[in-house]
């Protein structure tokens, strides 16, 4: 298939390509490297340009054809996103409506959507269902979920088919070490704290430790992002054979407290880094686990990844990698 990969040169994106280009597909990458990188791109062509340029969306989908589109493209720091709430709905909402008007003008009819476990705010069960109700907590999920709305509706009145992916928390890289979370300033726990055992970071800041959970920390779901690119290599077979348009969760179904995954990255660098206790983080849940029963039924989706200690391993072989090569870490 021809496909449009938006955000193919970041982290979740790049590694979504590479997924695609050993499955033999033909891909547009579509970037403006604000966090992507050109060198990240492994397959396809890259095409230099932002959601915000309506003139440029539409003369890529006039030249290339597109069979399917492929939306990564968003700001994720949840934290950021309460500092900066505008400069999130600009980006992953007002610039995700010129994508789905784009395509629904050029007839592409087949679409998945980046979205989040951030859209169910702090659920009063665990683990979450995709109909558990969406109570965000932050601009960074509600933009998602006023995303999750105007696909629906369009799905609705249009020939245009969707998949929403809610991602869990995305970690690892690709076992080569071709790929891997190259953001200079990486929120992300397990980055954040690899790299402190590197001496890149002074510490490791652990926010929250009062938190209604075992040991006082917060809880989350993560997944590899090589099991996620999987999903989505699924999720377009899917919508391809004619499938309905569905909402996904993606995640491992059970998860690790900060301090169960600091201990680990500890195990794995050999590294005993100095980690400091702060205060909780705006629009952190204490405890996000995803249900992912519906997408094994439906898709046989079986991991590959399920194992804490590996996820680290080649996140930690990618961060060893990138420190020799830089010096300065990008």
């Amino acid at each position: 298939m021809r496909i449009l990969v938006t955000g193919g040169a970041g982290y979740i994106g790049s590694h979504v390509v590479k997924a695609l280009g050993e499955k033999g597909h033909s891909i547009v990458v579509y970037d403006n490297l604000s966090y992507g990188h050109e060198w990240a791109v492994l397959y396809g062509q890259l095409v230099k340009g932002d959601l915000a340029d309506k003139k440029l969306l539409d003369t890529i989908f006039k030249t290339e054809d597109f069979e399917a589109v492929i939306h990564l493209a968003a700001f994720v720091v949840v934290e950021e996103s309460v500092r900066e709430p505008i400069r999130y709905y600009k980006n992953n909402f007002v610039n995700t409506l010129n994508l789905i008007e784009t395509c629904i003008i050029h007839n592409v009819s087949k679409c998945i959507f980046s979205s989040s476990a951030a859209v169910y705010g702090i659920p009063e069960k665990v683990p979450v269902t995709e109909n558990t109700p969406l109570h965000p907590i932050n601009p960074y999920g509600s933009s998602k979920v006023m995303v999750e709305y105007v696909l629906d509706d369009v799905s609705r009145t249009h020939d245009f088919r969707y998949a929403s992916l809610r991602y869990f928390n995305v970690a690892g890289a690709d076992p080569l070490s071709r790929i891997g979370q190259a953001r200079k300033d990486a929120t992300h726990l397990i980055s954040a704290s690899l790299r402190t055992a590197l001496g890149i970071k002074d510490h490791l800041d652990l926010f929250g430790t009062d938190y209604s959970t075992p040991d006082g920390t917060c809880i989350r779901d993560y997944i590899h992002v090589d099991d996620l690119s999987d999903v989505h290599i699924l999720t377009l077979e899917y919508l391809a054979s004619g499938g309905a348009s569905r909402i996904y969760n993606c995640g491992y179904e059970h998860g690790y407290s900060v301090k169960e995954v600091v201990e680990k990255a500890k195990n794995v660098t050999g590294v005993d880094f100095p980690v400091r206790q702060i205060g909780r983080r705006p629009g952190d849940p204490p405890v996000l686990i995803a249900d992912a029963s519906r997408i094994k039924k439906e898709l046989d989706w079986k991991p590959k990844y399920d194992d804490l200690g590996y996820i680290i391993k080649t996140a930690w072989e990618w961060e060893k990698k990138m420190n020799v090569k830089t010096q300065t870490h990008l």
